[in-house]
């Protein structure tokens, strides 16, 4: 994922990040796509404001909990066939931006075995609350 350019708005937040999460998702609007699984990389930023994710005390429920990122992935996979990568993204974006505490959130996904002469296929996307 390319670096996001700084802004005002995520200035006092801290990113939390899921990197190069593999899993296998029915995806895919051809025939042959189907029949079976297909191999993603899902990666996520999230940006949590400093002020409600500073723990004092070091216990878990101080912060976001990483399990969160993870859950809602893979929640929203068990829900069944997806035609679109940019579904799977927005479905994604969507689900974590309702947390409480995320002020921002990008989500990519990729398709790493779609061409022999690429790394992969992906979309991008990123919202932020007002």
């Amino acid at each position: 994922m390319q670096s996001l350019p700084f802004s005002a708005t995520l200035r006092d937040c801290r990113r939390l990040f899921l990197r190069e999460h593999e899993i296998h998702v029915n995806i895919g609007v051809h025939d042959f796509e189907k029949q079976g699984e297909q191999r993603i990389v899902i990666n996520v930023d999230l940006w949590v404001p400093l002020a409600i994710s500073t723990p004092r005390e070091d216990r878990l429920d101080e912060v976001l909990d990483y399990d969160f990122i993870r859950r809602t992935v893979a929640e929203r996979v068990a829900r069944g066939h997806i035609h679109l990568q940019e579904t799977l993204a927005d479905d994604l974006l969507r689900a974590l931006m309702a947390h409480p505490m995320v002020r921002a959130a990008r989500v990519s996904t990729e398709k790493p075995d779609v061409y022999p002469d690429c790394a992969a296929v992906g979309v991008e996307v990123f919202g932020c609350k007002e």
